[in-house]
């Protein structure tokens, strides 16, 4: 099945995004609420109140996920990290941080805010209701249903295993004590698939003991704990056989380049359709000017292509990622991650004198493995 992502905006600098798979938990969680939790709870509240008591709850219980994401986001921000973009998922929501702690402490304080934010949250509701649990029942069933439901957030959280935020706080631990992050992440894994395994088997006994539908859930969620622990050893493994490598060791000069004057009709018809490449950086006299790339031909309507310019749509140097010759494994992973680009000019200063593609890196890991 296809997944889509759509943008719904910015906080604080960082992209906030929605992944299709988002849609399911929102409409399941909308479905529980108001046909089946606040029914039971208050049978006497019109259709209509279980309803919008319901979306209110379930727009405010994915905002709890954000705020828990956007924790771990500005710490990292005030880290000196970067982050690129916020992306909420079926499992909750993930921080897209374009490199990884360098340091234990920041590996602590990162993760452990996450959890911290979720208790707070709680607490807050708790107090609203405290505060109108005998004045405004909507109102308070709404809170004490967040309370519980951030309680439960940072608690899952806190779960010892990779790559969850007590996983990533066991990892710090542990690399704190013996100073090699790919032992604290090779045992921080370790325990994330033993966790994992444990839901699964949990998950099997609910469905032996006829309850099936919470059984394939748990056991959803266990599968995608061991995928996402076993992805992120291997995440360090990659940044280990890069780590000694530069972008001048894996780049390739053999490229072709375009001018900005070029129509894009030229372009297809001369570069596109002979070389079979999809993007071409712009160059002039060596300079690098910008990146054209199929999907901002497509952009234009076929009838414009005689009469538009390379120039008038390409991407910007000023706003393309870049490396120099010198930059590292985690740089380049880095620049390659942060918009998920498929090549990197390599320059020196404004200078051409490279290209990047993700397709080289893959095959310098290929030969390393083997």
């Amino acid at each position: 099945m296809m997944r889509t992502t759509w943008r719904i905006g910015k906080v604080f600098g960082i992209a906030i995004n929605i992944d299709s798979s988002w849609l399911i938990i929102f409409a399941l969680v909308i479905w529980t609420l108001a046909g089946a939790h606040f029914p039971q709870q208050y049978p006497r509240w019109p259709t209509w109140l279980h309803w919008m008591v319901g979306v209110i709850t379930s727009i405010l219980l994915f905002g709890s996920v954000l705020g828990h994401e956007l924790a771990h986001s500005l710490v990292a921000i005030g880290q000196g990290e970067g982050v690129h973009s916020i992306t909420l998922f079926i499992f909750g929501g993930v921080a897209r941080i374009t490199e990884e702690p360098d340091e234990p402490l920041k590996e602590l304080l990162m993760a452990i805010v996450g959890p911290l934010f979720s208790l707070a949250t709680a607490m807050a509701f708790g107090v609203l209701w405290f505060l109108t649990r005998a004045l405004i029942q909507p109102l308070s069933a709404l809170a004490r249903y967040l309370a519980m439901i951030n309680v439960s957030l940072a608690i899952f959280n806190l779960i010892p295993g990779f790559p969850l935020d007590g996983g990533r706080v066991l990892r710090a631990l542990i690399w704190g004590l013996s100073g090699d992050l790919k032992v604290a992440t090779r045992l921080a894994s370790w325990a994330g698939q033993g966790i994992a395994f444990l839901f699964m088997l949990g998950g099997t006994w609910q469905i032996f003991g006829g309850r099936w539908l919470d059984g394939l859930w748990i056991i959803f969620i266990g599968w995608f704990l061991y995928s996402a622990a076993t992805s992120g050893y291997r995440q360090v493994l990659v940044r280990e056989m890069l780590g000694e490598v530069r972008a001048g060791d894996l780049m390739t000069t053999d490229f072709a380049t375009v001018s900005g004057d070029l129509t894009l009709q030229q372009l297809v018809d001369e570069y596109v359709l002979r070389h079979r490449e999809h993007s071409y950086p712009v160059a002039d006299v060596g300079l690098l000017r910008g990146i054209i790339c199929l999907h901002d031909v497509k952009a234009v309507p076929r009838e414009r292509w005689p009469f538009t310019k390379i120039s008038e749509v390409m991407t910007p140097w000023a706003e393309l990622e870049t490396v120099s010759p010198g930059d590292g494994g985690s740089t380049i992973l880095a620049r390659l991650n942060a918009r998920d680009v498929g090549q990197l000019p390599v320059v020196e200063g404004e200078r051409l004198i490279g290209l990047l593609r993700r397709s080289d890196v893959l095959r310098y890991l290929q030969v390393r493995m083997a």
